[in-house]
């Protein structure tokens, strides 16, 4: 691994407002620009683009028990169920410039539909193929779902303007044009979603058996813009969420972008969870199923840069998706069996091609990163740009940029 330097940067997240919760305590809502960032070819130099996610949300549990919220006590106990004070606040992406010892808000650009409708950060609506996360408001009320809606985690600019989005709920990609309006989603081929925009069933079906709240999240656009990768979160609940908990390998996609279609699929092999030496330290208990890849970058020449990550521990790895590592075409039929997951999860050998990766930096030797780190730019071929998911601030967290040098190029 090579030397490094890490140095926070100047910013301040802009205040969003307050709510006072049943048990009088006070929620300070704050932009979020940490779940995905991008830089674009051809952009001047500092340029990155960044996104927010889904909007405020806490656990339904953690409203109980943190905020008081006695009315959503009936519903504590379901998977991914979350409170959304402030639904109105939906995905958003920024302009920002990196200049000196500071990172500056140019603009934002609301994620809207073609006649210029902000979409919501709300949950699609669940279907025969296609589970979804449900969503209260502050009566304790379910909310309608959105099939306009999604929860944006990753972003890559376009070279000739405009951006590609990844989504979790679906999960899905959406293509926007350079002011931030959807050109088209692209859904799995199982799933029927009634939006005021184009959507075309180009993903594989497979793709709709994520994990709930684990979809896509990862996304590079290589610099001829004709391929775009999308990692998911995690290992998919295929057939069901004991395979999730027990991947140890998260699929990798390589699209095609003028046809929307699958490529390539590679296995990304996640490290043992007892090599995130801060998270051990942090919470005790920590399992496979706590590890998450939340970014991509494209470096040139076929390579990848891939943040894999616990809540405190952020790993680095350099990858070089070619076609010997691709997974035979089958794998991506959801009939196949044994499936994927199923495989990871067993003992080894593992009978399937995996991507070999080259640690580049970890945060375990670099204490002052601090958690949840999620987004990654590239600002030149030895300085990568940082940032962590404040969750809009919903448990007192600020969003901090970190410009990551390197002694060495990091295509070297």
């Amino acid at each position: 691994m090579a030397g490094f330097r890490l140095e926070r940067l100047r910013w301040s997240d802009t205040l969003l407002g307050t709510i006072t919760f049943p048990n009088g305590k006070v929620m300070r809502l704050r932009s979020g620009f940490g779940s995905g960032l991008s830089s674009g070819a051809g952009d001047p130099p500092g340029t990155v683009w960044a996104v927010s996610d889904r909007g405020p949300n806490v656990k339904v549990k953690d409203a109980v028990e943190k905020w008081g919220m006695e009315a959503l006590a009936p519903h504590a106990g379901l998977a991914s169920a979350r409170l959304m004070p402030r639904p109105e606040i939906g995905p958003e992406i920024a302009e920002l410039r990196v200049a000196d010892d500071a990172v500056e808000l140019v603009r934002t650009l609301p994620v809207a539909t073609a006649d210029g409708r902000p979409v919501s950060g709300l949950p699609l609506p669940a279907g025969p193929d296609l589970a979804s996360e449900p969503a209260f408001g502050m009566d304790g009320a379910a909310l309608p779902p959105d099939p306009r809606g999604f929860d944006a985690e990753g972003i890559a600019k376009l070279p000739g303007g405009g951006f590609w989005l990844s989504d979790e709920f679906g999960p899905s990609l959406v293509r926007l044009d350079g002011d931030g309006r959807i050109v088209t989603r692209l859904v799995p081929e199982c799933v029927g979603l009634d939006a005021p925009y184009p959507v075309e069933r180009r993903l594989p079906a497979i793709a709709a058996r994520r994990q709930l709240n684990r979809g896509f999240e990862a996304l590079a656009l290589p610099p001829d813009g004709l391929s775009l990768f999308v990692a998911f979160q995690s290992p998919l609940a295929l057939p069901d969420t004991a395979a999730h908990e027990a991947g140890r390998h998260v699929r990798l996609w390589r699209l095609d972008t003028g046809s929307g279609r699958i490529a390539a699929q590679y296995l990304y092999p996640l490290d043992p969870p007892e090599s995130f030496r801060r998270d051990m330290a942090a919470k005790g208990r920590f399992g496979r199923s706590d590890i998450k890849l939340s970014e991509l970058v494209a470096l040139g020449g076929g390579a990848l840069l891939v943040l894999e990550r616990g809540t405190f521990t952020t790993k680095l790895y350099r990858i070089e998706p070619g076609e010997a590592a691709a997974l035979p075409a089958e794998h991506l039929d959801p009939a196949t069996r044994p499936t994927v997951e199923e495989l990871s999860g067993g003992e080894a050998p593992f009978p399937l091609p995996v991507l070999a990766k080259t640690l580049v930096f970890t945060s375990d030797d670099a204490p002052e990163l601090p958690q949840d780190m999620e987004g990654m730019a590239l600002l030149s071929e030895r300085e990568l740009l940082l940032v962590n998911d404040n969750d809009f601030g919903v448990e007192g967290a600020a969003t901090s940029f970190w410009k990551l040098s390197f002694d060495e190029p990091l295509l070297a």
